[in-house]
This record gives structure tokens, C-alpha cells and sequence, in this order.
């Protein structure tokens, strides 16, 4: 990729500005929202995505210094000295003065190592893999935590609505009540039912209003912007025929399992680097000064070419200490992969089956308003022929009030099923979900470094200038 392309890349990804999947607005506008709006929001507008990005780019300049072990280090020295010398002879007392100066290059170049280098290269790479996986549960996360909050503010805000459209029926029991009262075909008891009903009705509105706020409050902190007007009915994605197919799925998808496979084979390759670094190494060098006095004729040049070889052969238990922490570190990998593993087949598992099962609750709620709907219909006609209690008529409707009220519940638990059973699977992203946002390109600035470019090159000069447009210096 050309550091003009990368340039653009990377300063698109700081856009904020989203194009909605289905209605092709821009978010937090008085139009509907979609909860792919609410998606891309929370992928362009997330400070852990952020974060965890610049880590991938430190990543990414690790196997540059890894590089920087094969190549040259040459250094450059100066050095100016004014030395004031006064004597006493016996025939007097005499001074002087001598300014000495010296201009040295030296040069050293690695040239055998047992391998130790080049392998702490692939470790280096093997981590950078391991970090783009990372990154890729951390964005599962953070779409999953914008399903939550958006699907949790509808409940909220359904919730609020049947609160009150609950309020208004009780108002109305109340004024019949009242009405058939004054005629004498209710008690003042059958009054007062209605007026602690009421009561209670304005309590639960305010909880519900309180909710909303709440519910809003996490939508902001999640999604990164005040809500539009969502939309209750969102898209489903369509699950997996069977929990072993969606286990299956998710052993080859899952981040979490693929950082801790890379993370092993970091570690596989540490192993090897610190048993090489116990071998001879090998290094040519370069030197070559001048030295001159000034108030003289005195000065000299010189050149100095060698090679030298050294390996360390005790240190005091030390080296073998490190491989054996090597190897210990290795193994603690590989059991962290094996309980990450079950843990993900657990939750797909879990998943799978909280999908089910709401979409059975689903099922069965809306059989349930319906007769709940029937049942207080029928008791509030009975109640006004004087067959039925005002008790009657308010167990009825708030039978109805909780069966409208687990409906709603179990839409919203329906969807949050349903992306969390997509995220377990490791299949929770913006590219896959068509979210109209600048995915993020992990591998561009890997090619622009993995190179090691110099401070002075024409790549390491276009770099720098990325680095200052996007702040990160």
C-alpha cells in the first residue's frame, strides 16, 4: 500500500459522519433509526477500539525492531578538550594551554547468532497476528454492547408507553367507578380500588420514565451519540441449524481461540530464541577517528576493522532459569487455550439455547395478550352489567398489563439472542454485518513499517507525517 493510500485510510478512519444501511440517513437525525445505525456509530465513535488499535500499530513496530537486529548500527562520535598546564620546574613557574579534538565513525554488524534473530522476527509477527485477533473480539464487543443498549432502550421506551397507556385505562376504571358510585351500583371500596390502582400507575410511569433516561444514558456511553427514533422491529440475523454447527463454527472463527493459538505460537518461538541465545555470536566492526591538537602539527587517523566472537557460559543459572520460564509460559498458553475453548463452546451453547427459548417465549406471550386481551374485555363489559367487581376488572387488566409487558421483554431478548449467538460464533463485525462505516485496514500500517524504515528515507519521512496528521506523535 502507498503511504498516500495509507494517509487516506488512516484518516478516514476517524470519521464520524455514517451512512444508515436501510435508510440511508445519517444517524442521530429526526428520522427513524435502525439498529445498524446504532452499530456503526458505536464502531466509529469507540475510545476501546482506538485503544486497542494503537496497540496493534505498537505491535506492528515491534517486528520493525525485531528487523532493526540484522541490519548495520552505525554511530557517530565528537569530542572537544581545552586542557590549562601550568609548571614549576625550579627555574620559574611556566603555563600552557592544549586544545585537543576528535571526529570518530563507528560501524558493527551482526553476523551469526544461532538463528536467535530471525526467529525473534516470527515471534514478533506471530504477535502481531495475535493482536489483530484481539481486535477483532474487542469489536465483537463493542457491537454486541450497541445491540444491548439500543435493544434496551426500546424495551425501555415500550415499557414507558404501556405505563402510560396503562395510566389512561386506569383513569377511565376510575371515572366509572366513580360514575356508578354516585347510582349506587358500587361501593366506596370498589372507589377506592380504582384510586390505589391509579396511584400505583403513576409510580410505575415515573420507574418507567427513570428507565428511559438510564437506558438512554447507557446508549450514549456505548454508542457514542444521542438516539434518533428507533425502531422497535430491528433486523434479525439468522441462526445456526444446530448448537454442534454453531460450535463448529466458532472453534474456527472465535478471536479469543485464534489470539491464544498466535499467542502460543509467539511462544513456541521464544522458546527457541532464548535456547539460540546461549550459542556464539559473531559480529564485524568498523571504526575509524581522527585526532588532532590544535596549537600542533600533532594529529593522527585511523582505521580500525575487526571481528569479534563471544558467547556467555555462565551466568549464574541465569540462561537456563530463562528457558525453563520459556517453556512454563509456553504451557500455561496452551492450558488457557483449552479452557478458552470449552468457554466458548459453553456460551455458544448458551446462546443457542436463550435464542430458543425466547423465541418460544415469543410464541407463547403473544398467545397469552391475546387471551389476556379477551379476558379483560369481557370482564369490563360484565362489570358494567353488574355481573363483575371492580376487582375483577383490575386483576384482569393488570393480567394484561404483565402479559403486554413479557411481550415486549421477550422481543428484546429475542435479538440480544441472536447478535450474542453471532458474536460466539466469532462472526460479529462490521465488514460481515455491511455496516456503512471505513473498516478499519489492519495490515496497512504493518506495511508501511515492517520494513523498518529510517528516520531520514522517503518512507520513514511520509510516515512521520501520517503520525503528525492523525495526532499520534
Amino acid at each position: 500500500m502507498g503511504m498516500s493510500r495509507l494517509l487516506k485510510h488512516l484518516r478516514n478512519t476517524g470519521v464520524a459522519v455514517i451512512v444508515a444501511v436501510v435508510s440511508g440517513h445519517v444517524p442521530g437525525q429526526a428520522s427513524a433509526e435502525v439498529l445498524s445505525d446504532a452499530m456503526a456509530s458505536a464502531y466509529v465513535n469507540s475510545g476501546l477500539l482506538e485503544q486497542n488499535r494503537a496497540l496493534l500499530r505498537a505491535a506492528d513496530e515491534d517486528v520493525a525492531i525485531a528487523l532493526s537486529a540484522l541490519r548495520p548500527v552505525i554511530e557517530w562520535s565528537a569530542s572537544y578538550q581545552r586542557n590549562w598546564i601550568e609548571r614549576n620546574q625550579g627555574f620559574g613557574r611556566a603555563s600552557a594551554t592544549t586544545d585537543t579534538g576528535s571526529l570518530g565513525l563507528q560501524g558493527s554488524q551482526l553476523l551469526y547468532d544461532g538463528g536467535a534473530s530471525r526467529l525473534n522476527i516470527e515471534a514478533a509477527q506471530e504477535t502481531v497476528l495475535a493482536s489483530r485477533e484481539t481486535l477483532r473480539s474487542i469489536e465483537q464487543n463493542v457491537l454486541l454492547s450497541a445491540v444491548q443498549a439500543y435493544m434496551n432502550l426500546v424495551r425501555a421506551n415500550e415499557f414507558l408507553r404501556l405505563a402510560q397507556n396503562n395510566r389512561r385505562v386506569l383513569e377511565e376504571e376510575l371515572r366509572a367507578s366513580r360514575d356508578r358510585f354516585e347510582v349506587g351500583e358500587v361501593t366506596r371500596t370498589d372507589v377506592a380500588l380504582s384510586e390505589s390502582r391509579l396511584a400505583n400507575a403513576d409510580s410505575n410511569v415515573a420507574i418507567a420514565r427513570g428507565d428511559v433516561v438510564t437506558a438512554r444514558a447507557i446508549f450514549v456511553q456505548v454508542v457514542g451519540r444521542e438516539p434518533g427514533n428507533l425502531s422497535p422491529t430491528p433486523n434479525i440475523p439468522e441462526g445456526p441449524g444446530t448448537i454442534d454447527a454453531a460450535q463448529a463454527t466458532a472453534v474456527v472463527n472465535h478471536p479469543d481461540i485464534a489470539t491464544l493459538q498466535r499467542q502460543i505460537s509467539a511462544a513456541d518461538l521464544s522458546v527457541a530464541v532464548v535456547r539460540r541465545s546461549m550459542m556464539p555470536q559473531v559480529r564485524a566492526g568498523v571504526t575509524t577517528g581522527i585526532n588532532n591538537t590544535f596549537d600542533n602539527e600533532v594529529y593522527s587517523d585511523n582505521v580500525t576493522a575487526g571481528i569479534t566472537m563471544s558467547q556467555r557460559i555462565y551466568q549464574g543459572g541465569a540462561m537456563t532459569a530463562q528457558v525453563r520460564r520459556a517453556i512454563a509460559t509456553r504451557d500455561s498458553l496452551r492450558g488457557s487455550l483449552l479452557n478458552t475453548q470449552r468457554a466458548v463452546e459453553q456460551e455458544v451453547a448458551s446462546a443457542y439455547v436463550e435464542l430458543e427459548v425466547s423465541r418460544a417465549n415469543i410464541v407463547s406471550s403473544a398467545e397469552r395478550v391475546r387471551a389476556a386481551q379477551v379476558a379483560f374485555d369481557g370482564i369490563r363489559e360484565e362489570a358494567r352489567l353488574g355481573s363483575r367487581t371492580t376487582l375483577d376488572v383490575l386483576t384482569a387488566e393488570q393480567e394484561l398489563l404483565d402479559a403486554q409487558a413479557a411481550q415486549i421483554s421477550f422481543q428484546a431478548d429475542r435479538y440480544i439472542a441472536a447478535y450474542r449467538l453471532v458474536a460466539a460464533q466469532g462472526l460479529l463485525n462490521a465488514e460481515r454485518l455491511g455496516l456503512q462505516v471505513p473498516i478499519y485496514d489492519v495490515s496497512a500500517y504493518y506495511n508501511a513499517v515492517k520494513s523498518g524504515p529510517s528516520l531520514y528515507s522517503k518512507q520513514g519521512q511520509e510516515l512521520d507525517r501520517v503520525l503528525r496528521a492523525l495526532g499520534k506523535e
